[in-house]
């Protein structure tokens, strides 16, 4: 039996920081304090991924009652504001990537250089996306929400056919999603039909289940992260605070004790089976 290893460990920012830098980079000090391997956050032209009939509708925000356009300028990190996120990056020693919701966007981001690229959920039938993306030749993680199996083969193909490598990523994409419809059995689905690496982006509120798809072979996990889950956002309750990364990053570096599978009668056990054996 293998030894199961830690997973590689993400902690999706994404808009939690709300378009404020000083938050983002706190959120980014607790992901490096408790060993999370990489930070990831999102890129959009906002002039191109709103739809028409989305833009002119009002919202109440933190900045008041204002369109859903300018409410989505205002949480958009620039290129400039990211320059200050991979700058910081680089001085805490942490890796950072985005995941970009059009092609002005992913070309935009290809200055930083990325270790890897991800395809969101809603991205994964954007064929015109998926190519550019999978043409960079990055490792790429595919999340597998909002999409059937058909939308997942089809993705997958275009990245084999470019000979790029990828990780799908079994995610149910509702913020956030209760335990009973996680289905984490299709971890399992996946493996067995691509013959690929597979892992897990969660979107519960809880933290068993994250555990659970590690054990049933998730070797990527990414989890949304935040400073205080009752701040204002959409993804904020589907998100894990410090007390739930150091808890996840503590549990998913004990793989050692799922040991060999090898039955053993161990020497401490010998000395105390001794205190209970009143018979010859």
């Amino acid at each position: 039996m293998k030894k199961l290893k830690r997973p590689l460990l993400i902690g999706e920012i994404g808009i939690n920081h709300n378009g404020n830098i000083q938050l983002a980079k706190k959120i980014i000090d607790i992901a490096k304090k408790h060993n999370f391997d990489c930070v990831k956050f999102q890129k959009r032209d906002n002039s191109i991924c709103i739809p028409e009939q989305q833009k002119n509708i009002v919202r109440e925000t933190p900045w008041g009652l204002i369109k859903y356009i300018d409410y989505k300028n205002k949480i958009e990190f620039s290129v400039a504001d990211y320059q200050k996120i991979n700058s910081y990056c680089k001085k805490v020693k942490i890796k950072w990537f985005t995941s970009c919701w059009d092609l002005n966007s992913q070309k935009l981001m290809k200055r930083f250089k990325f270790p890897y690229n991800k395809v969101a959920s809603a991205m994964i039938t954007n064929i015109k996306l998926l190519e550019l993306i999978a043409s960079e030749k990055k490792k790429t993680f595919i999340s597998t929400g909002m999409c059937t199996m058909k939308d997942i083969e089809k993705a997958v193909n275009i990245f084999k056919k470019k000979k790029c490598p990828f990780v799908l990523l079994h995610c149910v994409s509702t913020y956030p999603c209760p335990d009973k419809n996680l289905n984490l059995n299709v971890i399992t689905t996946l493996k067995k039909k691509f013959k690929c690496e597979v892992g897990y982006s969660g979107h519960e509120s809880t933290l068993s289940p994250t555990i659970f798809a590690w054990l049933l072979g998730a070797t990527v996990i990414e989890r949304h992260i935040t400073l205080d889950r009752s701040m204002w956002g959409s993804d904020q309750s589907a998100s894990l605070s410090e007390d739930g990364m150091k808890y996840l990053s503590k549990v998913l570096s004990k793989g050692s004790s799922l040991g060999t599978g090898i039955k053993k009668f161990t020497t401490p056990e010998k000395k105390l089976s001794k205190k209970f054996h009143y018979w010859n």
